[in-house]
């Protein structure tokens, strides 16, 4: 089990996956054109780390420790999107329940980049344990998310960030995201987790 564990891809996947982790929380540190910038270059490398991780089967019965709480989720992913205001949200070009109709998808980048932190937080927190079988179960999971979700949406993601990077996008009216202010633009259901939404009258 170690020879897997430890060896060269799985240990330059969990080098990626923990620098966009450390990425996506230190999202406040740069201004969006940096954050996006790093994004740009990282998520292609994230995508090909994932995709040669060798073929793992779980060895263990309990299911693995989740360490991204909702309040960790919505946290950082309040912060992105008052970092992108309105550039957060792109046209889904592929989505598999709709991809024969002629629907549309309004889709989130800073929804989709929470998403993948979120796998891959709980992913290296687990493999940092130093439990080898632990080691070995959420690399397993991680994979099998990437091959049924994540990869998806971070092929989706770097259609949008791209698009920004190499856009004229304007990000100057946002110039603090250090402060997460609830109540000033969410989305309706994010009010409600904060407690800020108004009563209809």
């Amino acid at each position: 089990m170690d020879q897997v564990v430890y060896s060269k891809n799985v240990v330059e996947f969990v080098t990626v996956a923990n620098e966009y982790c450390s990425t996506i929380e230190n999202v406040a540190h740069l201004s969006a054109e940096e954050n996006l910038g790093k994004l740009q270059k990282m998520l292609p490398l994230l995508y090909l780390k994932a995709s040669v991780l060798p073929k793992i089967e779980t060895v263990m019965e309990d299911e693995l420790e989740k360490f991204v709480s909702e309040l960790d989720y919505n946290m950082l992913h309040q912060k992105w999107m008052q970092l992108l205001g309105e550039h957060d949200g792109f046209y889904e070009v592929f989505d598999p329940n709709i991809q024969f109709g002629e629907e549309t998808v309004r889709s989130s980048i800073s929804e989709n980049l929470l998403d993948i932190y979120q796998d891959l937080k709980d992913c290296i927190t687990n493999y940092s344990i130093g439990n080898e079988e632990v080691m070995n179960d959420t690399l397993a999971e991680c994979k099998l998310h990437f091959e049924e979700f994540w990869g998806q949406q971070l092929v989706n993601v770097l259609r949008a960030v791209h698009m920004l990077v190499y856009s004229d996008a304007d990000f100057s009216v946002q110039n603090n995201n250090e402060d997460v202010v609830p109540g000033t633009g969410n989305p309706q259901w994010l009010d409600k987790f904060w407690g800020t939404d108004e009563e209809e009258e």
